[in-house]
């Protein structure tokens, strides 16, 4: 489904703690990150309903993430100064890189909402064997 920026704008406004990326983020970058929210979401449970309130709740999140200023520590920079205004330092410079896998920064309330839909319980972890 095509998401829709109106709702999504909507839904994260009245649901969502920090929403100062996704404000400040134009109608296209917006609709990047909710496309990218909802084919990630699909691709790692793709036996599953995937919500539209699960993709807001995830693009959200990738606008944290894809910030200006995190986007800076992405690319290796390990801090900037800003004359008579500021200093800032990344604590680690690899926040996360557009390589990295989407997956690792899907929100647990996504996850809620997606098990809730489906009847599943989705955790974060998953349970292994481990050989010692």
């Amino acid at each position: 489904m095509a998401q829709n920026v109106t709702l999504a704008d909507y839904y994260i406004n009245v649901n969502c703690i920090d929403i100062e990326d996704w404000a400040d983020s134009d109608a296209a970058k917006k609709q990047r990150l909710l496309t990218v929210a909802e084919r990630t979401l699909n691709v790692t449970y793709p036996k599953y309903t995937i919500p539209d309130t699960a993709v807001y709740e995830f693009a959200n999140v990738l606008a944290i993430v894809f910030n200006d200023t995190n986007r800076l520590a992405q690319h290796g920079l390990t801090g900037f100064s800003v004359d008579k205004v500021g200093s800032f330092n990344f604590k680690d410079a690899r926040v996360g890189s557009p390589s990295d896998d989407l997956r690792k920064f899907i929100p647990q309330v996504a996850r809620d909402i997606i098990g809730a839909e489906n009847g599943v319980n989705l955790a974060a972890r998953r349970v292994g064997w481990t050989v010692l």
